[in-house]
Formats: structure tokens, C-alpha cells, sequence
């Protein structure tokens, strides 16, 4: 630090003699102002003054020591700024505290505010910064720092009869502060405009690419590995409101930003209103996924979005994502068709159901088991909450809101038509394939019709 701060003094002490020959009023070398007086035009007021110090003159001379101590200042308070390379912070970092210093002087002995072409080197510096990836919060803070630093410097020493000359500085102060910053930040956010819509169309590519199992282009270095997510987005109450479209964007958004929270690198992300499918980037190869954790960013992100979310997640080399994403969107259904809750799945979460429900000869006969009650909703939802609440007449009862009688005469009448009973062991197998198997060509009987 003590070898960047010598550079520091460096850059301003050659900055300053640079200025004093070519940029900026040459009364700086006349401490008095008379210099700079004598040339006035034809009537131009005296020189501001706060306790007996032409206040422009003043601050010229001073803007060397005084752009020291602002750097220092940022350098303390501001990490960012402790983090840029020291190289940065001597060089462009100094030139522009004390260019701004400067202006300062000259606005005041003009008694105006700059216009957008004086800050020309303030725009610039924004620019530089935000292809640096320096936060705007911080940029705005470090003006504002330097300008409350100006008007002490300005201020000290003020006296009673100084009082008009302190509040026209005060005002002059205040009005370069807004100007700048307004176009630090008009100059800022343009940069990062062009910067984000390169980034999202090389984004946009690579997503393209590695769903298709295409070569990248390289506009943007794809990840060794991904964490592939198929997402169910249910829908938002708002949805079915006056202007569903911005219910469903906003519950998008919301997700996006949970995922790209929980995420080191931004998601690579592909949505439609009630459907998503995202790819977080792992650099290193040997990285092991934080199922519990993301198991709960998927319940937050429900919770942020006001709508269920269904997931299923696997890990993927950059090779195998299209044959990950469509794995894990045979998951989603899945668990979808078989009742399960929403949250976030594996395929160790529904390994049997999985297997189950794969094409085979088998899948149709196993289907038409239950065929025989195939018209009586009733008992089809009364199988299915009995063998999910592992056999339990009165729970099943209480979530059918039936009588547990109800549920004894409808299990009854499904092993009356089927010849299979959810009482005995060696039938409770077949009948939860039956409902898998049902399940699934229904799924793709729908996802057939979908897509005519």
C-alpha cells in the first residue's frame, strides 16, 4: 500500500504540472487571483471568496494535496476501490479525481455548472469502469465522497460576512454534484447495456449449442460440467388475471433470480410461462452438487414465485446436456403423473416409478390391469392416496374427506373387478406398477396431442 500510495503522489504531482501548462486556468499559479482577475472581461464580478481566499485560486493550488487525500479516502473506505490494480488506481483512478478537482475550480470562477461536453472525462471513466466491472454504487460513491471533500476544503475557515459567497459555492457544489452525477450514471448504464447484450447473446449460443449437442463457438468458454435442471413452473393466481403475461414474466424473473443467487456464475436459462430449463455452470470437474441445498433454493424460489415448482436435477459433462435435459424432463413428468409433491427430484427419488414407466411390451399389460375400473374416478383416486399414505384406511380417509368406510367398500369393490387387493402383500406391487404404467401412456398420450 505505501508503495502505491508513492505512486499515487507520482501520477498527481505530473498530473498537475500537465494541467497547469495545457487543461485548466492558469490563476492557479497566482494564489491571490490577481492574475486571473486582471484578465476578466469587462464586467465580471469579483472573485467568490470564503474567509479571504478566492475560492477558485484557492482550490486550483490545492487540488494536488487535495486529490491525494481523496484517493486515500477511497482507498480506505471504498474496497472496491483497495481491490483495483495499483496500476489502475495511480493512473486512471488519480487522473480523474484531480481532472474533477479541477472542473470544480473552474466551474466556480465561472459561476456555472459544466455542460454534458465539459464532463466528457467523467463519461469515459464511467465507461472504463463498467467494462471493468466496477458497481455503479460504487463509482456514485466515490464522486460523492470527493465533492463532500471539496466543499470542506472550500468551507474551512468560512466567516459571518462570507455568507452569500459560502451559499452560491454551496449551490454551484450541489448542481456539479447532480450533473455528474446524472452522466456518470447515463454513460455507465449504456456501457453495461452493450456489454450485457454481447454477454446474452453469447449466452444465448452456447445455451443453443449445448442443448443441441453442437461445438460452441467459443463467443463464450462453455463449462467442463452443468448441473441440468428441467423445471414445472404451476401456475401464479395472477395469471389468471386482467394481463396474465406479466404475471407469468415476473414469476420467471423471480426464479431466474433465485437460481442465479444460489448459482457462482450466471445461469445459462431457457423459459416459457409454465416450463424451464436451466444449466449452472461447474468449473471444476470434481465438484460435488449441494443437493440439500439446492433442494431448498427450489422450495425458496416456489415460495418467492407464488407458484409450485417441480424440478428435477442431474449432472452433466458439456457433451451429455441434451441427453440430461430430456432425462431429467422424463423425471418431471413423472413425477407429476404419479401425484408426488412438488420440490426437487433425483432419478434415486423415483427409481422404481422410473423404471416402471420405460417403453416396453409390458407397460400396456400392466396398464390394462386396472382397466376394469378405468371409468370410476373415484376408486382410481382412492388406490392411489392409500398406497401413498402406506396403507392407512383413516388417513386415506381424511385426505379423500371420506369415511374410513368408504375407503374399506371402494378397496373392496376395486379387488371385485380386478382380482387384486391393496390388502394383501403380494398384490400391492402390481397395482402400484398398474398406476405407474397408466400413469406414463397417459403422460405421453398428452405430450403427443400437445405437439400435434
Amino acid at each position: 500500500m505505501q508503495t502505491l500510495r508513492a505512486l499515487i503522489n507520482w501520477t498527481v504531482t505530473q498530473t498537475s504540472a500537465v494541467d497547469s501548462v495545457t487543461g485548466h486556468n492558469s490563476t492557479g499559479d497566482d494564489p491571490t487571483g490577481s492574475a486571473g482577475n486582471a484578465g476578466n472581461a469587462a464586467g465580471r464580478s469579483a472573485p467568490l471568496r470564503i474567509g479571504g481566499r478566492p475560492v477558485a485560486a484557492d482550490l486550483r493550488a490545492l487540488a494536488p494535496d487535495l486529490s491525494r487525500r481523496v484517493l486515500a479516502r477511497l482507498l480506505d473506505e471504498l474496497p472496491v476501490y483497495a481491490n483495483l490494480p495499483g496500476e489502475e488506481v495511480a493512473g486512471d483512478i488519480a487522473e480523474i479525481v484531480q481532472h474533477s478537482v479541477r472542473m470544480f475550480a473552474d466551474a466556480i470562477e465561472a459561476r456555472r455548472a459544466p455542460d454534458e461536453t465539459e464532463l466528457a472525462a467523467q463519461r469515459r471513466s464511467a465507461q472504463r469502469r463498467a467494462e471493468e466491472g466496477v458497481p455503479l454504487d460504487a463509482i456514485l460513491a466515490a464522486y460523492q465522497l470527493g465533492i463532500a471533500m471539496v466543499w470542506s476544503q472550500v468551507s474551512a475557515g468560512a466567516k459571518p460576512d462570507d455568507h452569500a459567497d459560502l451559499r452560491e459555492v454551496l449551490e454551484m457544489l450541489l448542481e456539479i454534484q447532480r450533473r455528474i452525477l446524472c452522466s456518470v450514471t447515463d454513460s455507465y448504464l449504456a456501457a453495461r447495456r452493450t456489454i450485457d447484450s454481447e454477454e446474452h447473446s453469447g449466452r444465448h449460443a452456447l445455451m443453443a449449442a449445448l442443448l443441441s449437442g453442437a461445438e460452441p463457438d467459443g463467443t463464450v468458454r462453455a463449462a467442463p460440467r452443468y448441473v441440468v435442471l428441467t423445471l414445472r413452473l404451476e401456475r401464479h393466481p395472477d395469471e389468471d388475471a386482467a394481463a396474465p403475461g406479466v404475471a407469468a414474466r415476473r414469476k420467471i424473473r423471480r426464479v431466474r433470480e433465485a437460481l442465479d443467487a444460489f448459482s457462482e456464475q450466471p445461469c445459462l436459462t431457457a423459459f416459457r410461462s409454465d416450463r424451464g430449463t436451466v444449466l449452472m455452470p461447474l468449473d471444476d470437474a470434481g465438484a460435488v452438487l449441494d443437493h440439500e441445498g439446492l433442494r431448498a433454493l427450489i422450495d425458496d424460489a416456489a415460495e418467492t414465485a407464488g407458484a409450485p415448482l417441480t424440478a428435477a436435477v442431474a449432472i452433466a459433462d458439456a457433451a451429455e446436456v441434451p441427453a440430461a435435459v430430456a432425462h431429467t424432463a422424463e423425471i418431471v413428468d413423472l413425477v407429476r403423473a404419479t401425484g408426488r409433491q412438488p420440490g426437487l427430484y433425483r432419478l434415486a427419488d423415483v427409481l422404481l416409478d422410473y423404471q416402471l414407466s420405460r417403453p416396453s411390451a409390458a407397460l400396456p399389460a400392466l396398464a390394462a390391469r386396472l382397466e376394469p375400473v378405468a371409468e370410476k374416478p373415484e376408486l382410481l383416486s382412492t388406490l392411489q392416496t392409500y398406497l401413498d399414505l402406506d396403507r392407512d384406511r383413516r388417513a386415506a380417509a381424511h385426505a379423500l374427506h371420506v369415511h374410513p368406510n368408504t375407503v374399506d367398500y371402494r378397496l373392496r369393490r376395486i379387488s371385485e373387478l380386478t382380482g387384486l387387493s391393496a390388502h394383501r402383500t403380494e398384490d400391492v406391487g402390481e397395482l402400484h406398477a398398474s398406476l405407474v404404467a397408466r400413469q406414463a401412456l397417459g403422460e405421453r398420450r398428452q405430450t403427443a396431442q400437445s405437439g400435434k
